[in-house]
């Protein structure tokens, strides 16, 4: 009987282990450099996949198209990297206009994975980057989710940096941001150990939004550039009510266009990729 209660010990034991091994290695939802290159060979276009170092940090990057054209500049949700635009990185109508990038942001992918970072120290790493890799053309930002108040920040920093914000299911009205409440719980040790792969910087960062979303409103009027906002009525994630927010409070914006696609959920890059492809294409400069 003791033989046996010893070996369920130890069979205990090791399974806790085990996950434990597994939490750190798996759901860190990012392509490797081979996956890469062997998706964009099957359309035949040329990439570029690199990091570029700064001072503190890395971020790493995937770029399509023609280096002397105005810049997509693509940030992704949480959690995620650079692959949720993946499509569009290879679309033949958006290579004939744009330069386009897309970013593991800070804390995902190849981007010091792992470190998750609030809304002001992302965006300043992100600015740091795109300074190194500017050519002097138009930026477009185009954000989705999370990626959404991330750009918001961007251009409140730096107004005249960016030709158009491109604001896709975004939150950025902190009243309709709800955090859950058993998120701090698990931001504590040892219980984050047990958060798999990329869920943990993406739990921080998301229980971080409402208090940097409260920061950031106040210089919202900061913001001077066009504006396209695209939202699905039925987004059960982040309210659509983020839309008629950002209508009202960026008042020095040089034009808010709207698109809502009735009945569509959080997920309409994806779902809707021609409606999104499409607004994109008819951006003025």
């Amino acid at each position: 009987m003791k033989k046996i209660k010893f070996r369920k010990r130890y069979i205990l034991y090791f399974v806790m282990i085990s996950y434990l091994i597994i939490c750190q290695s798996c759901m860190k939802m990012r392509i490797s450099s081979k996956k890469t290159k062997t998706f964009f060979a099957t359309s035949k276009i040329e990439f570029i996949d690199s990091i570029v170092k700064l001072d503190e940090h890395s971020v790493h990057y995937i770029q399509t198209g023609k280096k002397d054209n105005p810049t997509l500049f693509f940030i992704h949700g949480s959690p995620g990297s650079w692959d949720a635009y993946k499509e569009y990185l290879k679309d033949t109508l958006l290579l004939k206009k744009y330069r386009m990038i897309a970013i593991d942001r800070p804390g995902f992918g190849y981007s010091d994975f792992g470190t998750a970072e609030n809304l002001k120290v992302q965006s300043e790493i992100i600015f740091d980057f795109i300074k190194k890799v500017d050519n002097n053309k138009p930026i477009i930002l185009v954000g989705h989710s999370m990626g959404g108040p991330v750009v918001t920040k961007l251009a409140e920093n730096h107004p005249n940096k960016y030709q158009c914000l491109v604001i896709i299911s975004g939150s950025i009205d902190p009243k309709a941001e709800n955090p859950e409440i058993w998120r701090p719980f698990i931001m504590k040790k040892p219980l984050r150990y047990l958060i798999p792969g990329a869920l943990r910087p993406s739990n921080d960062e998301l229980w971080w939004l409402k208090k940097d979303l409260n920061i950031m409103k106040p210089n919202l009027k900061n913001i001077v550039s066009n504006v396209v906002v695209i939202h699905g009525t039925k987004d059960r994630l982040v309210p659509y009510s983020n839309m008629s927010f950002i209508q009202k409070e960026f008042v020095n914006a040089k034009k808010v266009d709207t698109l809502s696609i009735k009945n569509a959920d959080h997920f309409i890059p994806w779902t809707h990729y021609k409606i999104i492809r499409d607004a994109l294409l008819d951006i003025k400069f």
